[in-house]
């Protein structure tokens, strides 16, 4: 309603598609919009010519502001790198289950700090060296980011927009298309064909996998991290406000 309201009194409008393809309602906006903001080279093609901006994700800048030190307190006692796993807003079960049931293994090399979910909380390991859970968190996640040498995540917009512009090794596993309309898998493909991730499909999810995975990211790290260093979406917000600037100035 609100760009429809704008498109009817001349004022120009700019939208932002965060996913892959168009969702729903920035197909419906598409006509009205003077702009459109994306994050995937790819998905620059699908709109009309001239209307789409490649700009990436303006990103909160306490996300660059985290310290490592302060994550520390999560109880580590040895200088292993550090595995933190973010599972979405609500946790996923098949990632969950996956480092788990590998837990063991996984803390012969790294640490582990897991965003598990709310209600997700295995308090069986509560006092396994190594580990720590939580179900969600809000202000310390910039410094464990920091902290963190590589990264298990679901293949959100935002969230990789974030790895990729803290520069962070990771391993994606997206939302399948059984639940969702695939729009995480096409997010992952994309930053994989870039060379910002490792990819593994969700019914792909395995003990051997995951270890194939990390083996693959943590023993190629600087590999990823300098691939992502050449990405040119490292500046979104002005990006962004340099068009607002350019649309207000030639009304």
């Amino acid at each position: 309603p609100v760009v429809f309201a704008a498109k009817s009194c001349n004022i120009p409008v700019i939208i932002h598609e965060s996913d892959m393809t168009p969702g729903l309602a920035n197909k419906l906006e598409l006509p009205k919009a003077s702009r459109v903001c994306c994050n995937f080279p790819e998905t620059k093609d699908m709109f009309p010519e001239g209307k789409a901006v490649v700009t990436g994700t303006p990103i909160r800048k306490e996300l660059f502001n985290g310290n490592a030190v302060d994550a520390i307190n999560c109880g580590f006692t040895d200088n292993k790198p550090v595995i933190l796993i973010v599972g979405g807003s609500s946790g996923s079960a098949v990632i969950n289950k996956a480092i788990r049931e590998n837990i063991d293994k996984l803390l012969e090399r790294f640490n582990v700090i897991h965003l598990c979910g709310k209600g997700n909380l295995d308090h069986s390991l509560d006092n396994k060296s190594g580990y720590v859970q939580y179900e969600y968190i809000k202000k310390e996640l910039s410094s464990m980011l920091a902290l963190a040498d590589l990264v298990i995540s679901r293949a959100g917009a935002n969230a990789i927009c974030e790895l990729l512009a803290l520069r962070k090794p990771n391993i994606l596993i997206p939302l399948s298309a059984a639940a969702s309309r695939g729009d995480q898998i096409l997010n992952a493909e994309s930053f994989k064909k870039s060379g910002y991730s490792y990819v593994i499909k969700e019914e792909e999810l395995s003990s051997e996998t995951l270890f194939a995975a990390i083996d693959d990211v943590y023993n190629n790290k600087q590999t990823y991290i300098e691939t992502m260093e050449k990405s040119n979406l490292t500046d979104s917000t002005s990006i962004i406000i340099g068009m607002i600037e350019e649309l207000v100035n030639n009304k």
